[in-house]
């Protein structure tokens, strides 16, 4: 058994959820941030069987794909201001961090 812990945008939340339900794959569903662009994310904690790991990396892979977004920067606190971008920047987001971890043990009450 693996447990899948699965970081993703909060865009794609809700259809990876439903996906995962589709999949027969039961997930417990946690509320995080992330520290680049101090945006809300969803995290993703699954036990999965050995023989479905690649199945649920698939589901997650086809639903969180990544897209381009505005981002202002945040302006420095302190330093040199000199490499400071005062106008919005265009980055890259979304997609999926996925960890993939062996259970010693598993149980369920």
């Amino acid at each position: 058994m693996k447990m899948i812990i699965a970081i993703v945008q909060d865009q794609d939340s809700q259809e990876l959820s439903d996906r995962l339900v589709e999949n027969n794959f039961r997930a417990t569903k946690l509320a995080s941030t992330g520290g680049f662009l101090r945006a809300g994310n969803t995290t993703f904690l699954s036990g999965v069987d050995d023989d479905r790991v690649e199945e649920i990396l698939k589901v997650i892979s086809d639903t969180c794909g990544n897209r381009e977004q505005l981002v202002s920067p945040i302006t420095p606190m302190g330093g040199s201001a000199d490499s400071y971008i005062p106008y919005p920047v265009e980055v890259e987001v979304g997609g999926a961090t996925v960890f993939v971890m062996p259970v010693e043990s598993f149980h369920q009450f």
